[in-house]
């Protein structure tokens, strides 16, 4: 019976020393894994969103479209763009530029909308692509003022501002004249001016 007992506590002796040898084995081979996927993470971005990591998302986009919103910007601070009417004859065309406030007092001689940008917003920049692939057709007179919708707070106050790609017309005073969301491309910011 002894000898029966002493079998059966060094069977379970080695099979717990089994056990705990794996304990090593397994909280490697856990790591090895969340390396790994950290290291896809990073260097994989696809652009897809990662659930979980939207703040980090968020900083990447962010980066990225203040590289393009520069590019924009050298782009629309050119000011009125030059062509031709049906007679050849040249002429001036519309302007989109960055919002500033004494570029309000264009409204004395034709048309200014404020548009409400924010880098982040995917239908606001479907509107800024459409205006930006089309700036000589913009209609002589009319200057759309691209506003920071993240910036901006105290004009999205005045204007009751409270989504992104929103538009206002405004006479030279700065006075609302019409408010408007939504115009997915030129044509339609043009048809919404008063």
């Amino acid at each position: 019976m002894a000898t029966r007992t002493i079998t059966t506590v060094m069977k379970q002796k080695i099979e717990t020393n089994r056990g705990v040898a794996m304990i090593p084995v397994i909280v490697g081979i856990i790591v090895v894994i969340g390396v790994a996927v950290v290291l896809m993470n990073r260097g994989g971005n696809t652009g897809a969103p990662e659930l979980g990591s939207r703040g980090d998302e968020v900083v990447g986009e962010t980066m990225a479209q203040d590289e393009m919103m520069k590019d924009d910007e050298a782009m629309i601070e050119g000011g009125d763009a030059m062509m031709s009417d049906e007679s050849g004859m040249m002429k001036t065309s519309g302007s989109y530029e960055m919002y500033s406030s004494d570029k309000l007092a264009r409204a004395n001689e034709g048309d200014v909308v404020l548009f409400f940008h924010a880098n982040w917003c995917p239908t606001c920049r479907s509107a800024d692509a459409s205006i930006v692939d089309q700036l000589d057709t913009i209609p002589s007179g009319l200057t759309i003022l691209k506003v920071d919708y993240d910036k901006e707070t105290a004009l999205k106050q005045k204007y009751g501002v409270r989504t992104q790609h929103t538009f206002v017309q405004v006479d030279a005073e700065g006075n609302e004249i019409a408010k408007w969301s939504g115009s997915a491309t030129l044509a339609a910011v043009v048809s919404k001016v008063q």
